[in-house]
């Protein structure tokens, strides 16, 4: 790294990782320096993406020339992206949402739309060590992709809805423009074939609908998919969907939309959910491993990933720091 900024009395300065297309930069411009001078930093920098670089590359930039914190200000993808340069330097990132699903930010419970909290949470919270998920994707040939996620990553419906949405539909309705892509990916017959590995448990086989990997459990619309999931447990939440016709659908719809956004909710009604059905089942560990019989597209945090052949994916206890507000 850059000894620009070593000497220990000279004013940190944070660096906004932003992507032009999602956000209002000017609006940010005037607020983060207005905080940044309140918080006694130095003149906040900024760093642009780019669709060849949606964010990784800057954000170690901005590390190399000695930024005390990174700002990241997108969607998801680009949160993704910054949070994977970031593993391991101990500079903390802050969250200014924008984009459709803000899926980190909701499972935080930070503030959604409100660009002055925000960066008032940024400049003037606290730290909060949150866990950050790896996973080595294996392509056609044995090629080998690392990344980081810090939602869920996954195989089957997800990946193949994110395929087949409209992303001139999704910028003019939202999340909205997914209902269409779940029905098309809902009619599709190419199940999963795979054998998969919870740690060091025996391999097993299974033909499955999905599988997602979870570092959070809550989606859009107050959907809660891994009502066990914690973002600081160490532990990865994993969810098998294997339905069987219109019955195994309904259960998945009861056990996902009824118990865990509706029961679980409330005491009382946690005690009347219902053991796993057959066409849903959950499990938990540090590492999973899968290896499928045909390449499957995959998805990491709401974007596609291109195809898998297999995969390894684990959980970095504590991985990355998260700004939140000092009274959180």
């Amino acid at each position: 790294m850059s000894t620009e900024n070593s000497d220990s009395s000279a004013p940190k300065f944070a660096a906004v990782i932003y992507n032009p297309v999602k956000v209002d930069i000017d609006a940010i411009r005037e607020a983060a320096g207005r905080e940044a001078s309140d918080a006694g930093w130095a003149e906040t920098r900024y760093y642009e993406t780019s669709v060849d670089d949606p964010g990784t590359e800057v954000t170690r930039e901005a590390l190399d020339d000695g930024a005390g914190m990174i700002i990241a200000a997108g969607g998801d993808g680009t949160v993704r992206a910054v949070a994977e340069a970031m593993s391991g330097s101990g500079v903390p990132i802050a969250l200014l949402p924008s984009g459709t699903g803000n899926l980190l930010a909701r499972n935080l419970n930070l503030t959604l739309d409100d660009l002055n909290h925000s960066l008032h949470s940024a400049f003037s919270g606290k730290n909060r060590p949150i866990d950050l998920a790896k996973i080595d994707i294996e392509r056609d040939g044995g090629k080998i992709d690392h990344h980081a996620y810090l939602v869920m990553a996954g195989l089957g419906l997800d990946a193949k809805m994110l395929a087949n949405t409209d992303e001139e539909l999704k910028a003019k309705v939202g999340w909205l423009a997914y209902v269409g892509a779940i029905g098309k990916a809902l009619t599709d017959k190419n199940y999963l074939r795979m054998r998969y590995q919870l740690g060091s448990d025996k391999p097993k086989a299974v033909r499955a609908h999905t599988i997602i990997m979870g570092n959070c459990g809550s989606l859009m619309a107050n959907v809660v998919l891994l009502p066990d999931a914690a973002v600081d447990d160490g532990e990865l939440d994993i969810i098998v969907l294997r339905p069987e016709g219109i019955i195994g659908w309904i259960q998945i719809f009861v056990k996902v939309i009824w118990e865990n956004g509706v029961l679980r909710r409330t005491k009382l009604g946690e005690k009347l959910v219902s053991k796993d059905v057959k066409a849903l089942n959950y499990f938990r560990g540090e590492k999973l491993t899968v290896r499928l019989s045909r390449a499957e597209p995959i998805e990491l945090d709401g974007d596609e990933f291109g195809e898998a052949t297999a995969l390894k994916t684990w959980v970095e206890p504590g991985g990355l720091l998260v700004r939140v507000p000092a009274d959180a």
